[in-house]
């Protein structure tokens, strides 16, 4: 992708990320739930969204009709506090009226293999989302998918083994998955993310350069990031 597909929009601060973030999500959310009746959501890990997952807790919203997963998840036990889904339970999803069945977590304590099988058929069906949600690591990774290592482009949920950053083992969404979408909003923030964010927009070949959608591609980022 270049940039011509791409909607970068700067803030000057992760707040207003977090701000303009939550407004997109209710915005996404009123549109799916007016047109089809339900929302379907995937959700990013890391530090970045969890400001605006906490921001949701503070408003009304249509919460039965909203359909929340994972874009990726960590092979540690259910209860793990690094893991994604937990993180995003704590900051938002046990606060609000979501039912407990319209959340689905990437089973990752099952193993790589077993949970990104169980995963791709959960979704199969359920493709296309109405919004993804991503992040840019300091190393050009989104999801758990890692610059340098293999990504089966047909698969839809992939284990992932070996990765650099702990835990080694994973389970990710793929750009084929990712991109099966209505709208993408990438949330870039923070000083780090600078190298990462001016080597993707130049049109360096990193796993967030593979996502491609027909929706629409709104990258939000903060003056930190986009450097200056």
């Amino acid at each position: 992708m270049t940039d011509t597909s791409i909607d970068f929009q700067c803030f000057d601060s992760a707040e207003q990320v977090a701000e303009t973030t939550t407004q997109r999500l209710f915005d996404a959310a009123e549109r799916a739930i007016f047109e089809r009746g339900r929302f379907q959501l995937v959700l990013a890990g890391g530090r970045t969204p969890l400001a605006a997952y906490r921001r949701l807790v503070e408003q009304p919203a249509d919460w039965v009709r909203w359909h929340v997963f994972f874009g990726d998840e960590r092979c540690l036990p259910a209860d793990d506090p690094e893991r994604n889904s937990l993180a995003a339970r704590r900051a938002w999803l046990d606060r609000v009226s979501i039912p407990p069945d319209n959340i689905y977590p990437i089973n990752a304590e099952l193993g790589a293999e077993t949970a990104a099988a169980r995963y791709t058929e959960l979704i199969r069906d359920r493709l296309p989302f109405d919004l993804v949600l991503l992040g840019l690591g300091e190393d050009g990774h989104t999801a758990s998918l890692f610059p340098g290592h293999p990504i089966q482009n047909e698969a839809l949920v992939i284990p992932v083994q070996g990765a650099p950053k702990l835990p080694p083992e994973r389970v990710s969404l793929t750009p084929l998955a990712l991109g099966s979408s209505r709208a993408i909003l990438i949330l870039v923030t923070g000083r780090g993310k600078r190298e990462a964010l001016a080597h993707w927009r130049a049109g360096a070949d990193l796993p967030i350069s593979r996502i491609v959608t027909s929706g629409r591609l709104e990258v939000l980022m903060d003056a930190e990031a986009a450097g200056g």
